[in-house]
């Protein structure tokens, strides 16, 4: 599988070890940075890059990767067809996929040992989309806010 990868300064050290861990298990990684250091990087630069990757390049799916995860999922979700979500336990990485049909899963270098790092995203990359009618069906809710800004219906209130 392709996987587009991109970080920031606090999760440089982790991605370029995740990066060869990836490419060891026989995935095509494409980094798309940082390539150097730099405590003053700017998230947005790398994420942004990864997540266009992964909207251009079907069948593929993405790992961004900072302190905490939190802005470079933001930065993700940006792209236009995107949903990134921030992975904190091997469950929330499996129901990213299963549920949500994520294409990018977000993960905080500080808040994590490399190992949980790998588990998070081997576990992201293995699991599939559910295809079930109700995450289908609220997925589409999403998609449709995000062309259109169509707001889905209320429930009508119970009596």
């Amino acid at each position: 599988m392709r996987v587009h990868v991109g970080s920031d300064h606090a999760g440089y050290e982790v991605k370029n070890r995740l990066v060869e861990v990836l490419r060891d298990s026989g995935h095509e990684v494409v980094d798309h940075g940082p390539f150097v250091y730099d405590e003053l990087d700017d998230y947005p630069t790398f994420c942004l890059r990864a997540g266009e990757g992964v909207a251009a390049d079907a069948g593929s799916l993405g790992v961004v990767i900072g302190g905490s995860g939190n802005g470079e999922q933001m930065a993700a979700n940006k792209v236009n067809g995107i949903r990134a979500a921030l992975a904190w336990s091997e469950e929330t990485a499996r129901l990213a996929r299963e549920h949500n049909d994520a294409q990018v899963v977000a993960i905080g270098a500080r808040m994590h040992p490399f190992e949980d790092v790998v588990t998070f995203v081997q576990t992201f990359l293995a699991t599939s989309f559910s295809g079930e009618e109700r995450h289908l069906r609220r997925i589409g809710m999403l998609s449709r806010y995000e062309v259109d800004g169509e707001l889905p219906p209320l429930a009508a209130p119970a009596d």
